[in-house]
């Protein structure tokens, strides 16, 4: 897709059915576990809803367009489709290095899934992860890392896994293929949980991964094929009609997460402020080197877990939720799930809600 598009124009281009007479716009979702055989056996594109799906591809498609991949395949979760990359690329007796400070599942099926098939899993935090690639054969990365929103140098991990041999994989769930995009710095596959900001809506579990490594990509879907870990068919066809807004919704998320971070960075109850965009953020300098948009997500500490839910509780327009890139500014108080982080620290997940609103929303209820 041409360069010269803006990214809501990509992301309509993206999901765009060809122009047919008499063919709807907008197509719905093949609802279907079985298809139709041909007496030339092999050349069917859909013979069983586990292999095959066209709403899938449509959606896949549009996922690989947007990622600047050859190809992507879509998954029943984002875990679905982190497990299955490391299925797949760590083998026994490699050396896998994951994210120490990422989403905390990805390390808990690392060390009791594939760490007893003598897999050797090394964790390394995000400014250590060059230095821990130089002795790993493969190296998932997870940037911004989720909660705090530090910031991995993706172009100069590439050439060290590039030198080392090993595959880099990472997660772009937090930054969006329309923040950020991994495989031009020199990923070799993409991950992510299309569940948060490209669906939106947090009313579906989805991912995807997306490549332009053919037999990467093969093998993912061979694995996809035994496993099932599948995405159905209507929660494809949600997700493809989300993509179409993903770009008005991004940008404003965008928007509102810069606005808060800036308002609350000298806010006498907030202890600290995370933000990429922020010129004084740790991760700024390479964020602004390998980033397009900084994305909708602010890490803040207050002084305890009870100012986190007194800060909902005042609020008119904050939820307390978890996950994260819906269109309703939510609060996370991740110490809770067993991160990291002080009693205090929330992050927050911009939603969509007007910019003015918003931050003198969160303003009043630390005022309280």
């Amino acid at each position: 897709m041409s360069d010269r598009y803006g990214d809501s124009t990509r992301a309509v281009k993206a999901v765009s059915s060809q122009p047919i007479p008499g063919e709807p716009v907008g197509p719905g979702p093949v609802l279907a576990a079985a298809f139709h055989l041909s007496d030339d056996e092999g050349s069917e594109p859909n013979t069983y809803g586990r292999g095959s799906n066209p709403t899938w591809r449509q959606l896949e498609s549009a996922l690989a367009e947007l990622e600047g991949a050859t190809a992507a395949l879509s998954f029943g979760s984002g875990m679905a489709a982190i497990t299955a990359a490391l299925r797949v690329t760590a083998k026994p007796g490699s050396v896998l290095v994951v994210p120490a400070d990422g989403y905390y599942q990805v390390r808990r099926y690392a060390t009791e899934s594939l760490a007893p098939l003598g897999v050797t899993v090394r964790e390394s935090a995000a400014q250590q992860m060059c230095q821990a690639a130089e002795e790993a054969d493969v190296v998932l990365a997870e940037s911004p890392t989720n909660p705090a929103l530090d910031v991995v140098d993706l172009h100069r991990l590439a050439q060290t896994c590039r030198r080392r041999g090993a595959r880099l994989l990472v997660d772009n769930t937090t930054a969006t293929p329309l923040g950020q995009q991994p495989l031009s710095l020199g990923a070799d596959l993409v991950i992510a949980s299309a569940t948060k900001g490209l669906s939106g809506h947090s009313d579906l579990l989805a991912g995807y991964a997306a490549g332009s490594h053919p037999e990467l990509m093969a093998s993912l879907e061979h694995e996809r094929l035994l496993a099932g870990a599948i995405l159905g068919s209507f929660e494809a066809w949600l997700a493809l009609r989300s993509l179409g807004s993903v770009g008005l919704r991004f940008e404003r998320q965008c928007q509102n997460a810069l606005a808060l971070a800036t308002a609350l960075r000298s806010h006498p109850r907030v202890r600290s402020v995370r933000y990429p965009g922020l010129p004084d953020d740790p991760s700024y300098r390479v964020a602004a080197a390998q980033m397009r948009r900084f994305g909708g997500l602010v890490g803040i500490e207050l002084a305890d877990a009870e100012s986190v839910h007194a800060l909902v509780r005042r609020s008119e327009l904050l939820v307390a939720s978890t996950s994260f890139g819906g269109i309703h500014t939510s609060v996370d108080r991740r110490a809770r799930w067993g991160d990291a982080v002080a009693d205090g620290f929330a992050r927050i997940s911009a939603g969509i809600e007007d910019t003015d609103d918003l931050v003198a929303d969160v303003l009043s209820a630390l005022d309280v």
